[in-house]
């Protein structure tokens, strides 16, 4: 879902005229998070089935399983699959997350059976699968609206509230505990078509005492899932959640892809974070999502041409990360994608496949880039246009450097320990690498595997 909310310490750093009336935090907990082992050489892909293919079913999209398994990825991320609210629909198919029912599937994707046998086909191929799930409000004529008015909060006429101004979704009210148990039903009842966690829309807006509550009982059923926050609120990494949206961080590459501001607010959201959030905490980095590419032309145009790989290259290889691909980057898609209507994705050329199997099997393989792995930077030159770090874990050690800024810059590689005839990842062959100098291209790339 769009949206609306920031973490309040980047605030000193970045700009933000987004307000909204969001649920309570609690304090934070200084506690460590725990991860599947699964995801932390992981990385996401996120489907959006309506736009996927001229069909828009789950059985046309499963005809790019064998593509998207080549290419690297790991884990899908379904946008919601759940039946769409017909009342105060937005445009003529209406908005994924104005669900009308939580226990079944859309039909405009297919059957509850074809899911389970996507779900099959996914695992089958050593694949991980996570859904969306809509937990703050449902669509306008959800089957709670009629059976369960208490289920919602309610406005001054007594009728279920608009949350925020979606004018097609209602408010939930998580002051309702048997709201609360109903909704953690639903969610377990999506655990047993076989799927291995969730993707949490507004997570920001629902409050820790449901998070406590619910993910330990998802936990007995599966152990190991996973459980993604759109959200970078601090109470999220201590209520059972894997992983947080970085919103400041991303805003801030924005910034720096406009020459508004130069790499050292890089570092400066990394050190908010690194604090903010429990030990462990993954984030998950982006050039685009659903959001971001319907709303704000994310990554065509706040990362346009060249500008886009440095920042793609960050995203996949940064400290305590699992990094994100949309649907159609690897296209790579150049324009907005409809959000409430039928807008097809044309896949014909896929001019950046290569460069995203290149990341995503570097980090599959290699456990340097692992969520865990240690993060140290290095200076190579103009420390206000050039960032450069290592990753380094059992023995294996990558080093990056990204020229974010649009004029060439010079490299010294000071660091002897660095130094030798070092495996060029996207050269595909070992090339000297001394203390000599050398010039990178505006928005250049590289990566060194030890």
């Amino acid at each position: 879902m769009k949206h609306c909310t920031i973490v309040a310490l980047a605030l000193l750093i970045l700009t933000s005229a987004c307000k909204v009336k969001e649920a309570p935090a609690p304090p934070q907990q200084q506690t460590s998070v725990t991860h599947p082992a699964w995801i932390m050489q992981g990385n996401i892909y996120e489907v959006n089935v309506r736009q996927y293919t001229p069909e828009g079913t789950l059985n046309a999209f499963s005809k790019h399983l064998d593509r998207l398994k080549d290419m690297g990825v790991q884990t899908l991320w379904f946008m919601p699959l759940n039946p769409i609210s017909k009342k105060d629909r937005k445009g003529s198919l209406g908005s994924y997350y104005a669900v009308s029912n939580y226990n079944t599937i859309n039909p405009e994707f297919g059957t509850m059976a074809d899911w389970k046998n996507i779900v099959k086909e996914i695992h089958n191929r050593g694949m991980k699968v996570v859904i969306d799930w809509v937990p703050n409000h449902t669509g306008a004529d959800h089957t709670w609206i009629t059976s369960h008015p208490d289920f919602y909060v309610q406005d001054s006429n007594g009728e279920p509230a608009v949350a925020f101004d979606w004018a097609d979704v209602r408010q939930l009210d998580y002051n309702n505990t048997v709201m609360q148990d109903s909704m953690i039903n639903s969610m377990k009842s999506w655990l047993t078509t076989g799927i291995d966690g969730f993707r949490v829309d507004v997570a920001w807006n629902v409050p820790a005492e449901f998070w406590n509550k619910c993910i330990p009982q998802l936990k007995a059923i599966k152990d190991d899932i996973f459980m993604l926050a759109e959200g970078d609120k601090a109470y999220l990494s201590t209520s059972g959640f894997n992983a947080v949206y970085p919103w400041p961080m991303f805003k801030a590459m924005i910034k720096v892809a406009k020459g508004e501001r130069d790499v050292a607010i890089l570092d400066s959201i990394k050190a908010v974070n690194d604090t903010l959030y429990a030990r462990g905490t993954i984030q998950m980095y982006f050039t685009s999502n659903h959001d971001e590419n319907s709303w704000n032309k994310s990554d065509f145009e706040t990362f346009p041409g060249a500008v886009h790989a440095p920042f793609a290259v960050f995203t996949q290889t940064m400290a305590n990360s699992v990094p994100l691909v949309y649907s159609g980057q690897e296209e790579p898609v150049l324009r907005a994608l409809q959000f409430f209507d039928k807008d097809p994705i044309s896949f014909e050329k896929y001019g950046r496949e290569k460069f995203y199997k290149t990341l995503l099997d570097l980090r599959t393989k290699n456990p340097a880039l692992a969520a865990d792995a240690s993060f140290n930077k290095v200076s190579v030159g103009d420390d206000k246009a050039l960032y450069a770090f290592t990753r380094e874990k059992d023995g294996k050690k990558i080093f990056v450097i990204l020229n974010l800024s649009a004029k060439e810059q010079e490299i010294v590689v000071k660091d002897k320990s660095l130094h030798g005839n070092i495996y060029n990842v996207f050269m595909y062959t070992k090339e000297p690498l001394s203390d000599q100098p050398w010039k990178i291209e505006p928005w250049g790339y590289v990566i060194y595997e030890y």
